[in-house]
């Protein structure tokens, strides 16, 4: 794929491929163009079998600083609604291979809303998470309102959000929004070894299983213990099921094949 703010690097021996934010003289800032080569790499990711998770990274400076506020700062809002923005990002979120973010620096506005939209999130020291749109006169429009309150908690996310401060990667761990914290030097290597632990596992499995996770989101308690029956009962028609718990009576090693 030719690619102007997007880098892609595949390891096939790992099933793992890392898609790098490069807009680096703006710091990542989440431009129209880059949003749908995000989109295209991504899904083209989702269809290829020799790749089964994701590492999605910035640089150590920042992973991306949030929307570019040059494209829309003269908007008006029937501007704003039929230029439909949010439909590429609703489009990487049905992405269903395992994302793991790689943030180091900052990820701010929509680059805090990407992050959080990734299944987890591996940073380094320096990482700072926020939702500075406040202070521009506007709120978090790609998740952020909605994710971050699940992620920290109500009121961690209203003083994130109705102040605009920043908090640090030690705050984030706390508040649980993120996995890990990692050095600078090792925070991409980390994100890559958590992706290729992911990679070995049967791949229909993982699938249907963040999906079921993310479910939960979506329904009450009720609905969600009966959609993870079904797919529970469902990976019982996979060739990988049948293989991984013969290695496991027989004590091997499984060889998964993603059927």
């Amino acid at each position: 794929m030719s690619m102007e703010f997007i880098l892609i690097n595949k390891d096939a021996a790992k099933f793992v491929a890392h898609i790098q934010l490069n807009r680096p003289k703006e710091l990542n800032a989440l431009n129209a163009q880059l949003m749908t080569e995000l989109r295209d790499a991504l899904q083209e990711m989702d269809t290829d079998d020799t790749i089964h998770a994701v590492v999605l990274s910035g640089n150590e400076k920042a992973f991306a600083v949030g929307a570019d506020i040059k494209e829309m700062a003269d908007k008006s809002t029937i501007d704003m609604y039929l230029e439909d923005k949010f439909s590429v990002w609703d489009a990487i979120r049905k992405i269903k291979k395992p994302i793991i973010a790689a943030v180091s620096g900052f990820a701010l506005g929509g680059g805090c809303e990407l992050a959080m939209m990734c299944d987890m999130i591996v940073a380094s020291e320096t990482a700072q998470f926020g939702q500075p749109e406040i202070k521009i006169g506007v709120m978090p429009g790609a998740g952020g309102t909605q994710r971050l309150t699940r992620a920290v908690g109500k009121v961690r996310a209203m003083e994130m959000i109705l102040t605009g401060k920043f908090i640090s990667a030690e705050e984030a761990l706390q508040a649980g929004l993120i996995n890990k914290i990692v050095p600078v030097e090792l925070y991409l290597e980390d994100a890559v070894k958590l992706a290729a632990e992911i990679a070995k596992m049967p791949s229909i499995a993982v699938r249907i299983a963040k999906e079921t996770v993310l479910k939960a989101f979506e329904t009450s308690l009720e609905e969600g213990l009966a959609f993870e029956r079904k797919n529970f009962y469902l990976l019982f028609s996979s060739e990988d099921q049948k293989e991984g718990m013969k290695a496991f009576i027989e004590k091997r090693k499984p060889e998964f094949e993603g059927r």
